[in-house]
């Protein structure tokens, strides 16, 4: 019998599944303060970021390793997820260092991944596959890489021009790439979500 319901929703894990939600508006006005041209604010909105990555991990860990898990984990901590992560590709769409149509693709993926793993919770139980881990680690590691005062073309080169030589603009171009690869595993892991799901209902009939 789960033992969910005996475990107390005000946990460490909890707290700090919700500790990543409310940082997230926080987040959003740093990376878009004065357009995104502040280096100050979007170190600041890096470290916020930072932070919700490395909590998102420790609290998993914790949830496992003391049996905290609960509904409001199961419920809150995709959520959460998907918001530090959607509220990155969109300010970063804005200020312009990511093209539109792959915030939209990304995060049409994302929730509805999401929005179907939570309709399905009670019935059928997907396992996090290993593409999803990969695409999770890659949009991690892009999103902060973008997220830096990096100098990149006429925007923001005058603004960010403290790093030194070239250094700011490969790291830029580096960040891209890593994008480029996030986006093809956050598709590939999609389709492997759905296709599972398909064959669980398939053999529950």
């Amino acid at each position: 019998m789960s033992t969910d319901h005996q475990v107390s929703n005000f946990n460490i894990a909890n707290v700090l599944t919700t500790l990543r939600i409310v940082m997230v508006p926080f987040f959003g006005w740093a990376l878009l303060y004065d357009g995104g041209n502040d280096p100050t604010w979007r170190w600041i909105a890096f470290g916020l970021f930072a932070v919700a990555m490395i909590t998102d991990k420790i609290d998993g860990d914790l949830a496992r390793k003391h049996n905290l898990i609960t509904d409001f984990g199961k419920i809150a901590d995709p959520i959460a997820d998907k918001a530090i992560t959607g509220m990155a590709f969109i300010g970063l769409s804005i200020v312009g260092d990511i093209w539109w149509w792959v915030t939209i693709i990304v995060l049409l993926r994302e929730w509805s991944v999401t929005l179907l793993r939570l309709s399905i919770l009670k019935d059928v139980v997907i396992a996090a596959a290993q593409s999803g881990k990969v695409k999770t680690v890659l949009q991690g590691v892009a999103l902060a890489g973008l997220i830096m005062p990096l100098p990149h073309g006429d925007a923001h080169g005058g603004a960010f021009d403290f790093w030194p030589g070239l250094l700011g603009e490969g790291l830029f171009y580096l960040a891209q790439i890593m994008l480029a690869a996030a986006v093809a595993m956050t598709m590939w892991s999609g389709y492997e979500f759905f296709r599972d799901v398909r064959r669980q209902r398939a053999s529950r009939v």
